[in-house]
């Protein structure tokens, strides 16, 4: 069988081929980045290759590659690069994972966050429905080897949500204690059978809820996108029900078309309308919120920290 080319559209999400073409409105101002073209962004990238790992900046198609990467920020993606899950909105590589997960991975990432200088480090993960226990103990081996490496920086982790496996799985993750529990939500419950068939919503909120019944101290955040066809009222229940699972940080972001076979855009949501949800967020408790057009779980996930570390001192009146 020939080696798939993950960079022809065809070839990288083979399942998406037979659906019509979803027409690319064009983008509103508020939504256009520059090109990445500086020495940091270029420095940041071939860091990322001599250690042979893969990005989630690259692979999901960030808008915002190119200011994280001028920083000296990326966003780890262990596990591989192909995803078993085929959600409609995402720009990473479905299907089959050619190989087996990596053992050297997690000391790779490691030596990748200390010659980088990270403060804070992302990492997050392919679905990996084929690995029995969807890869929580590589997230735990990775967590441990950045902290052997790198002590003093705090480390968030983006987990997919472990459906198939042994609900003990998650303390496998917890244990390594991560400072931040990020899964993302993505969108509101009635567009999950279009959006993420492969995920169910209230699996994916009892998933984080039991991160803080685990372990009360740790962080846990999780983010959706707009502009696939919610409406406001929905977004507005899902914070009630991030609230209701003691989420510490909500992002809420634009969603952006990767290719004509995904799923539309159904609006842009303006800056304005953004600001609304970020207010009504504060005022539900939230202990962090960034909800801005190009906001993405990992933008400015470093400063965020810092801001969420402090709006919890201060919550307890020790600030």
């Amino acid at each position: 069988m020939p080696t798939r080319d993950l960079k022809i559209p065809a070839q990288r999400h083979p399942e998406k081929q037979r659906r019509p073409d979803a027409p690319q409105p064009k983008k509103p101002d508020w939504i256009r980045v520059k090109a990445p073209t500086s020495e940091g962004y270029k420095k940041t990238r071939d860091i990322m290759r001599d250690n042979k790992l893969v990005t989630v900046c690259e692979e999901a198609g960030c808008p915002n590659v190119g200011e994280c990467w001028s920083q000296g920020h990326a966003t780890m993606m262990i596990m591989g690069e192909v995803c078993t899950r085929a959600c409609t909105f995402c720009n990473i590589a479905t299907g089959k994972p050619p190989e087996a997960l990596d053992v050297f991975e997690p000391g790779r990432v490691a030596d990748a966050v200390k010659k980088l200088g990270l403060k804070h480090v992302v990492i997050t993960s392919v679905d990996r429905d084929d690995v029995e226990d969807g890869g929580a103990e590589h997230f735990a081996q990775t967590i441990r080897a950045v902290r052997r490496q790198s002590p003093e920086t705090t480390i968030e982790i983006l987990t997919p949500d472990f459906i198939r496996c042994d609900p003990k799985v998650l303390e496998v993750v917890v244990a390594a204690r991560p400072d931040v529990f990020n899964h993302n939500l993505e969108t509101v419950p009635g567009l999950y059978p279009e959006v993420r068939p492969g995920a169910r919503y209230f699996h994916s909120l009892r998933l984080l809820q039991r991160v803080k019944e685990l372990d009360p101290t740790m962080f846990t955040k999780s983010g959706i996108m707009v502009g696939l066809g919610e409406d406001k009222q929905a977004v507005t229940q899902v914070m009630e029900d991030m609230r209701a699972a003691d989420i510490d940080f909500l992002t809420i972001g634009q969603y952006l078309q990767p290719t004509p076979k995904h799923h539309r855009v159904d609006r842009f949501v303006t800056p304005e309308e953004f600001k609304t949800y970020e207010k009504a967020a504060y005022n539900k408790g939230f202990l962090m919120v960034s909800a801005t057009p190009l906001t993405r779980s990992s933008y400015h996930a470093g400063d965020d920290f810092a801001r969420l570390r402090d709006a919890r001192q201060k919550k307890l009146g020790l600030a």
